[in-house]
């Protein structure tokens, strides 16, 4: 055997197994490299919009957490007004009804003390037609003299 046709021997068996590698086993690992190249940049661009679209989510969040104390806040402000508001309208009403009943209170004063002065006339005029009699010595007739006792119970 000769070395040099062994070298070129195994030369043609080294290019028929490139040539085969090349034609039939270099192309499917390419596609998987290439296959599996993808799926992880998706994945990796999936992560990226995951991540973005957690960041948005979050603000948002903060924003409707703020904006909700916001009118919580404005709730609250405009409960406390409403409450003052309330409360200055009961006063307002207690004095009304307090002054009115102080008006009827003193409407009930003025006729009763109207009546006891009416009471206290008929009872003086009654004593001076006793006091009359007496003086006289005879009894004086209220019903002849009721005209007389109408004007002294009138100038008393």
């Amino acid at each position: 055997m000769n070395i040099n046709m062994t070298l070129i021997g195994q030369s043609i068996t080294f290019f028929i197994f490139v040539w085969f590698c090349m034609k039939f086993v270099w192309p499917p690992i390419v596609s998987a490299l290439e296959t599996r190249r993808k799926q992880i940049a998706d994945g990796l661009a999936a992560a990226d919009r995951g991540r973005h679209e957690l960041e948005l989510a979050a603000r948002r969040a903060s924003e409707n957490l703020h904006e909700a104390k916001q009118k919580a806040a404005e709730i609250i402000a405009q409960a406390e007004k409403r409450a003052i508001q309330l409360v200055e309208e009961a006063k307002g009403a207690a004095k009304e009804e307090g002054d009115r009943l102080i008006v009827a209170a003193q409407a009930e004063i003025e006729q009763e003390s109207h009546r006891a002065r009416e009471a206290l006339r008929a009872e003086v005029a009654a004593l001076v037609v006793a006091g009359a009699g007496r003086v006289l010595r005879r009894e004086v007739n209220p019903q002849a003299h009721a005209d007389l006792l109408e004007a002294i119970k009138n100038e008393l």
